[in-house]
């Protein structure tokens, strides 16, 4: 009996313990399953999100760096009637904010300066960014603030520049102030953007200019006729390709080419002077660069400055809020993005090395 009893007792505790252990599977295979879902719901977000608009208010971190040095500086006397005068101005500033609030400026009282980040490749692919971020600004900027553009480019393809100036055009028409900066480079189409601004300013170094155009194509032909390669094109319509890569050309198709190179350029010419009237074009329009220095004598800036200085100025009379649209890269887009990264900047510095002007 007493056997019988102890028999049953194990197979309660077998059953008891295989219980919570088929428990703790189901448990971790629930748990498994829930993070999972999660994971996948999460990659369907971020594959129906293009981008993302970030806002960084620039006033405040510019402040707070200004605050730490001189507060580092001060003796501990001078600091507490720094922190008592601190905390009755904010009760002014907490008044005066309703008032404010009224006439459409910010709660600080300040109209807005908007920063935009324009950092131009070949093919002006920045150009999808920038249309997201002056589309914001459209959306909530008045004709009391500003969008301040610090821009850098070499200049790259026609279209891709031509729509960049179009999206700094938007700002233009719905009558909110532009002031472009160029710390480096605005060349080419780069300068197609920044004529666009009410206001151009430039580093003393910064390179502009280069209004002109170029085309560089490269002909195969006598290589593949060396080696009894034939190479046929087949066309409709007499001018649908002038030169070629493997054909051979011939000198009609230049000067069909070098006619419609000169048309781009005297659109180029039109558009510039359009915008700055005050520039004498045929004179700039050489295809030359020139620096900040230089530039400012031909009108093709308005004044010598950095943007780090620009922002500074406008700090107590403006809210500084910087626009940054980012987009969603995809993991094959990650990978190749140093390759890119690395030819645009060998292509920069070819375009630097032809003016052999350099400081060694």
């Amino acid at each position: 009996m007493a056997n019988k009893i102890n028999n049953r007792n194990k197979i309660l505790e077998y059953v008891i313990e295989y219980g919570l252990f088929f428990a703790k599977i189901v448990t971790f295979a629930i748990a498994i399953i829930a993070v999972v879902a999660a994971v996948i719901a999460l990659v369907s977000k971020q594959k129906n999100k293009k981008g993302e608009l970030q806002l960084i208010d620039l006033s405040e971190h510019l402040k707070e760096t200004k605050k730490t040095i001189e507060e580092k500086l001060l003796t501990h006397h001078q600091l507490k009637a720094r922190h008592k005068e601190e905390k009755k101005n904010q009760k002014e500033t907490d008044k005066a904010a309703k008032k404010a609030a009224k006439s459409g400026l910010d709660e600080k009282g300040l109209a807005q300066l908007y920063v935009i980040d324009f950092k131009g490749s070949i093919d002006a692919k920045e150009v999808t960014s920038l249309r997201e971020e002056i589309t914001a600004i459209l959306g909530v900027a008045t004709e009391q603030d500003e969008v301040f553009v610090r821009l850098e480019s070499g200049g790259g393809m026609v279209h891709g520049y031509g729509l960049a100036a179009s999206q700094l055009q938007r700002l233009r028409d719905h009558k909110i102030p532009l002031t472009i900066s160029v710390d480096k480079v605005a060349a080419s189409g780069g300068y197609m953007m920044a004529c666009v601004a009410n206001k151009i300013i430039a580093a003393p170094f910064a390179i502009l200019g280069s209004i002109g155009v170029i085309a560089q194509i490269p002909n195969f032909n006598k290589v593949l006729k060396k080696h009894d390669i034939e190479f046929e094109q087949l066309t409709a319509g007499e001018y649908k390709r002038t030169l070629t890569m493997f054909g051979e050309n011939d000198q009609a198709g230049r000067d069909k080419f070098k006619q419609e190179l000169e048309e781009t350029h005297d659109l180029f010419k039109q558009f510039v002077s359009q915008q700055r009237s005050q520039i004498d074009i045929d004179k700039v329009a050489t295809g030359e660069h020139w620096y900040g220095l230089q530039a400012i004598e031909r009108n093709l800036v308005d004044q010598i400055s950095t943007s780090d200085d620009y922002l500074l100025t406008q700090l107590d009379s403006r809210h500084i809020i910087q626009i940054k649209y980012t987009q969603r890269k995809k993991f094959a887009d990650k990978l190749g993005h140093a390759a890119v990264i690395a030819l645009e900047n060998s292509l920069l510095k070819i375009f630097q090395t032809q003016s052999n002007k350099l400081f060694k």
